[in-house]
């Protein structure tokens, strides 16, 4: 079956940085839109950062645009997002998305705090 495995989150002070990862596995990694959303304390579902199957397109929510950076590695089946110059506004559990059908992991939680 579908499954996907977050990682990397932790607890960082502004300014700093994170890397999170992804791991697919149970099908067909390559040929899927993947999403990173995050959920902050409190809020709705909020939509991240897009990567297109091959890799050859991204986009970003203004609010992470400069900051953030998805990519994928199609071999490892992974699926990685370089968070740096975090704030407290990213403080949010981040979870790996299957574009098609909303499929997600179970998130990991980042936390930025002085």
């Amino acid at each position: 079956q579908v499954q996907l495995v977050e990682s990397g989150g932790g607890s960082v002070q502004p300014g700093g940085s994170l890397r999170l990862s992804c791991v697919a596995s149970g099908f067909a990694f390559s040929v899927y839109d993947m999403d990173w959303v995050r959920q902050a304390p409190g809020k709705g579902l909020e939509w991240v950062s897009s990567i297109k199957d091959d890799g050859s397109k991204k986009r970003y929510a203004d609010s992470v645009k400069g900051r953030f950076t998805i990519s994928r590695d199609n071999i490892k089946n992974t699926l990685d997002l370089q968070m740096d110059s975090l704030s407290p506004d990213d403080t949010a559990v981040y979870y790996c998305q299957r574009q098609v059908d909303a499929i997600k992991g179970s998130g990991t939680q980042v936390t930025v705090s002085s």
